[in-house]
């Protein structure tokens, strides 16, 4: 249905990241309920919808120097993904998990273009 709605490709990265924070929830759904986990599942659902909140604002930004203000926000918020998730794959027991680990590569590959988009937009 996705794709009737929005048929650009997947390097679309205001839609990527979009489709990263929807598969976290739904992910999120799936872990055993504890106190434990339920803190950090909130701390990584924030910045999960934080990463692609922060890319739209930078897609809005006035200045290039705005844009990449609003993006190391973005790329720090991927960072903050990456804490997270690695937290509750290994308290759970779950380096195995399909899921996890392919949620685990696609914000570690996120974080790693908005760093090349850092690194080659000219101030």
């Amino acid at each position: 249905m996705n794709q009737i709605l929005n048929p650009k490709p997947k390097y679309d990265l205001e839609q990527r990241t979009f489709d990263f924070a929807k598969d976290i929830r739904l992910f999120l759904k799936s872990i055993p309920d504890s106190i434990v986990n339920r803190e950090d599942s909130k701390q990584l659902i924030r910045s999960s919808g934080s990463v692609g909140a922060n890319y739209i604002e930078a897609n809005e930004s006035l200045s290039k120097k705005d844009f990449i203000f609003r993006m190391k926000i973005s790329r720090k918020e991927a960072k903050e993904c990456i804490y997270w998730m690695k937290l509750l794959i290994e308290t759970n027991g779950m380096e195995r998990h399909d899921k996890a680990v392919e949620l685990l590569n696609e914000i570690e590959e996120t974080r790693k273009i908005m760093s090349s988009i850092i690194k080659n937009t000219n101030v």
